[in-house]
């Protein structure tokens, strides 16, 4: 996807002394939050599609396949409660149930009922799909170093990771 010369990412964020143009308008409207969030936006939006567009490709796995193998490896027991896993994937419920019949097709994972409570269905990894999320993960660790550990080096990372934790944990539910 080629990038736009008009998009956040070409332009200086706006100076609130920038009394030439026709703000009055825009009382009350922060140009440069909205310009940095914005950025912030483009910035995990570009690194995840790359990502996952590599690891799709190198696997040979449909879209979201390499994500939640990495999430089911280092759940607890190698599963997670198939409704959890496709929130935290970010997928609808019809999408993730056909990356699951995927999955559980190409013998990487199977279902398995709960037995405390009839109504959860786990998705858990065989040993190929344990085997498979392990070579992912080891090909994800190093396009992450390579392209954001690069860019942000570790403390720039850390920093992120607990940046970007406080803004789920504050967020946690209120979009539900």
């Amino acid at each position: 996807m080629e990038n736009e010369a008009t998009g956040p990412q070409d332009a200086a964020p706006p100076s609130p002394a920038d009394g030439d143009d026709d703000r009055n308008d825009d009382l009350g409207i922060d140009h440069e939050l909205l310009h940095g969030w914005k950025l912030v936006e483009e910035g995990f939006l570009a690194t995840h599609e790359s990502l996952a567009s590599e690891l799709g490709e190198r696997f040979d796995l449909g879209k979201g396949s390499a994500d939640v193998l990495m999430r089911l490896l280092i759940a607890p027991e190698r599963r997670m409660p198939m409704t959890r896993l496709a929130h935290e994937a970010g997928m609808s419920s019809g999408g993730f149930t056909k990356l699951a019949d995927r999955l559980c097709g190409a013998d990487l994972a199977r279902r398995v009922s709960c037995e405390e409570d009839r109504r959860v269905i786990y998705l858990e990894l065989t040993t190929d799909g344990q085997d498979t999320a392990r070579a992912i993960s080891l090909t994800a660790t190093r396009l992450l170093r390579a392209r954001v550990l690069t860019a942000l080096g570790d403390d720039g990372f850390r920093a992120l990771t607990e940046a970007m934790q406080a803004l789920r944990d504050a967020n946690r539910g209120s979009a539900e």
